[in-house]
């Protein structure tokens, strides 16, 4: 893990919890490339995705699902953050409110203030691979830890799995 987050070291030593911190690629860090490349299986790989409102205030949300799942924009979490019409955040507007890359962004230590929602399925892992605040490292973590991260709620069917 480089120095550029150190919050993310001392969050996850802090936890108590078992986890690997993996140095990744970054040419190989977008989910399915870095599945295939380090034998990780989608169903054990998730996505933290930010999402904003496409009308009136601008409002985000961070939403971590498993990449054997599709985000369900439309429906739950539009009407969770309360918008008339939502989308995926830029990559531009990621580094932004999170201050990570697409590729890296992680759970972990997002800003206090951006709601985290995540999906049931990923809290009935055992573990998770996240990415690890940048494109050079992925952490492997029990879901438990993402519980404990601020402003977080476990939303059952954010995510529908992809058949």
């Amino acid at each position: 893990m480089t120095d550029t987050l150190p919050k993310i070291r001392t969050i996850l030593e802090a936890s108590g919890l078992d986890f690997e911190v993996w140095d990744c690629d970054p040419d190989l860090a977008d989910t399915t490339v870095f599945c295939e490349r380090y034998g990780v299986e989608p169903a054990d790989s998730a996505n933290t995705i930010v999402v904003r409102s496409k009308t009136g205030e601008a409002k985000f949300a961070a939403c971590v699902v498993l990449a054997t799942h599709r985000l369900d924009v439309n429906h739950t979490v539009r009407k969770k953050l309360g918008a008339r019409k939502v989308s995926f955040a830029s990559a531009e507007e990621t580094k932004t409110v999170t201050g990570m890359e697409i590729g890296g962004v992680t759970a972990l230590a997002l800003p206090k203030d951006l709601p985290l929602w995540i999906d049931g399925d990923v809290m009935r892992r055992t573990f998770v691979i996240l990415g690890g605040g940048n494109r050079s490292s992925k952490l492997k973590v029990p879901p438990e830890l993402l519980s404990r991260t601020p402003n977080t709620e476990i939303v059952e069917g954010l995510a529908r799995l992809i058949v």
